[in-house]
């Protein structure tokens, strides 16, 4: 698992963290707005939102002294978690087809009535 994998899933590990992505899914949300339903203070929720951050989940704008920075969410930073998820699950049902496979052989019925 490449490290920028396991940091993703890491970070979705933390239900506040699944909560928050939820929530940016439907809009752009400033860093106040994410820790309104949270029942977290701000900095607590600043430190989640890094850890998304860092996953390559969210991105927020440039600070500027007038205007909030929203966090956005970043969609294709799921793409190397389904693409790795279909490779597991390929490889599953593959192994599966073989012993299936197998299970029906004579070789595998013989040694069943042994």
């Amino acid at each position: 698992m490449s490290d920028s994998l396991s940091a993703k899933f890491a970070a979705l590990a933390d239900p506040t963290r699944r909560a928050m992505l939820a929530r940016l899914a439907l809009s752009e949300l400033t860093l106040a707005d994410l820790a309104k339903p949270l029942e977290m203070t701000v900095p607590a929720v600043a430190k989640h939102l890094a850890v998304l951050e860092r996953a390559g989940f969210v991105t927020r704008s440039r600070p500027t002294k007038s205007v909030a920075r929203p966090a956005k969410l970043q969609v294709a930073a799921f793409s190397e978690m389904a693409d790795w998820i279909e490779k597991c699950r390929v490889h599953w049902e593959g192994s599966f087809d073989r012993l299936a496979a197998y299970l029906e052989t004579p070789e595998a019925k013989g040694a069943e009535d042994a």
